[in-house]
This record gives structure tokens, sequence and C-alpha cells, in this order.
């Protein structure tokens, strides 16, 4: 079996969505089916929830190394 591929399982689920919200979120993606649109909406939940447990490791983490020389070895 493939070392990149993942494995999928999909969920069917049926759930209440605000009228005006759906309508919203298909605006601002309007070649977007219903589904594609609350999926979207539950990777963007995703994440920022990943993005604030990254934000919460700020300061506690060390590193040590030369940023000029870093900087330097990108521009040559």
């Amino acid at each position: 079996m493939c070392m990149l591929c993942k494995n999928i399982h999909i969920v069917r689920t049926n759930i209440v969505i605000d009228d005006d919200l759906m309508a919203a979120a298909l605006e601002a993606r309007p070649d977007a089916t219903k589904r594609a649109v609350v999926e979207e909406g539950l990777k963007l939940v995703a994440l920022v929830h990943r993005q604030r447990k990254v934000r919460s490791l700020r300061g506690k983490l060390r590193w040590s190394g030369d940023l000029e020389s870093t900087r330097r070895d990108r521009i040559s």
C-alpha cells in the first residue's frame, strides 16, 4: 500500500444549517456544492484549531542558530 495514501472514512450526516449562512457561503464559493462548502468550513475550523495549538508554543521553544547567516544563504 502507498505510504502517502490516506485512509478516508466518509460519514453520512444530516445537519440543519442556517439558510442565510449557507447562501452567504455559496455566494463566496459560487462554483461549489453545498457539500463542498460544508467540508471547507470543517477544514477551516480544524486548521484554526491547529494554528491555535502552535501559537500556544510561542516563547516556549528555544532556537539556536545564526539568523544572519541563514539570511545571507538565502540571497546568494
